[in-house]
């Protein structure tokens, strides 16, 4: 009984460009008879910006995935002997930078050079540090998207008391700063299991609450908009009047129908909490026990290390930048190719 999506979207494509008002004309004829979700696909095909963006994450992506694949491809690891092989005395114990540019010649050994001082090796903590991020990020906004969807669902539909009550909440959160609220309940919980075998664990895990805890907000409130519209449109009204379960009218009838805001308030925040993540832990109060990408820059973010090697923080800062700014044109693209106003 779930509305027919296709029909007053295309209605919508077709009633957005004059050419498209012209049955007979090449734009109509290519478009009538096509799905909603055929009809994006294709502008984002299109699109020569969003194909770039799209290959560049499917390259984090692969990295993020078989990054321990790829690091025996090389022969490096985590755990590396450089750091007592390659010591300076006259360098305050620091290791030479020699190898990668701009202070060496590039090596198969170590394709990105290795780290000051420590010796370890820079492709290494970049692929892994690739993984946790994405990992981090992929779960929390999951979470997050899912909490949004279903408070948004829920207060949309029953209104009154219950919208009133969510409302409340839902304003509640989005008063209380999420950086403030991060360098409050990250160390508390940091600290309470420092002692953990499984603190690095642990540790990720906390990340990923306090990311999900102050993410859900806005797509609660999304998702209560379009489903306060949607609930007076007549397969709704039919639904309720055949005795439909309420469960049932929810994610049978009106979930099918918030796709199109539901991908795109994900595709905004996946990028928001990479560089989230990354931030809490340059701050110190995200992955301390662990390998990422703000702990790199952390330790690369000093004027020794800064003038005498600067790779060692240009490498996951450009990691990060890509990745994030990729995502961000994508979700953009993506929204633009679901909007049935859009001219593009």
């Amino acid at each position: 009984m779930s509305a027919e999506i296709a029909g007053p979207e295309t209605l919508g494509i077709l009633n957005s460009d004059p050419e498209h008002q012209d049955p007979n004309s090449p734009k109509a004829k290519e478009i009538s008879g096509k799905s909603p979700l055929r009809i994006a696909l294709g502008r984002l095909a299109r699109d020569k910006i969003a194909v770039v963006c799209a290959v560049v994450v499917l390259f984090f992506i692969i990295c993020a995935v078989f990054a321990g694949t790829i690091t025996n491809i090389f022969g490096v690891d985590l755990v590396t002997p450089l750091a007592s092989e390659r010591v300076d005395g006259l360098n305050n114990g620091m290791p030479k930078p020699e190898m990668g540019p701009p202070n060496g010649p590039f090596t198969w050994d170590h394709p990105m050079g290795v780290a000051p001082r420590t010796g370890e090796d820079n492709l290494a903590y970049w692929l892994h540090g690739c993984r946790i991020s994405l990992m981090i990020a992929t779960v929390a906004t999951l979470i997050a998207s899912t909490l949004g969807v279903i408070v948004g669902l829920v207060a949309g539909f029953l209104g009154g008391t219950v919208d009133k009550v969510l409302s409340f909440f839902i304003d509640m959160f989005l008063t209380v700063p999420f950086l403030l609220a991060a360098l409050t309940l990250s160390p508390i919980l940091n600290d309470r299991f420092n002692t953990s075998e499984d603190y690095a664990t642990i540790q990720k895990f906390m990340l990923v609450c306090v990311l999900a805890m102050f993410g859900w907000m806005g797509t609660a409130r999304l998702i209560r908009g379009e489903v306060l519209a949607l609930r007076e449109r007549e397969f709704v009204q039919a639904a309720r009047v055949v005795g439909m379960p309420t469960s049932r009218v929810l994610f049978k009838e009106l979930l099918p129908n918030l796709a199109a805001p539901i991908i795109i308030s994900v595709s905004l925040m996946l990028p928001s909490f990479v560089a989230l993540e990354a931030g809490l832990a340059f701050l110190g109060i995200g992955v301390t026990d662990g390998v990422s990408w703000g702990q790199t820059i952390l330790k690369a973010a000093t004027p020794t290390y800064f003038r005498e090697y600067p790779q060692y923080l240009w490498q996951p800062l450009l990691g990060i930048v890509a990745l994030v700014l990729s995502l961000n044109l994508l979700g953009d693209a993506v929204r633009d190719a679901l909007d049935p106003k859009t001219r593009r």
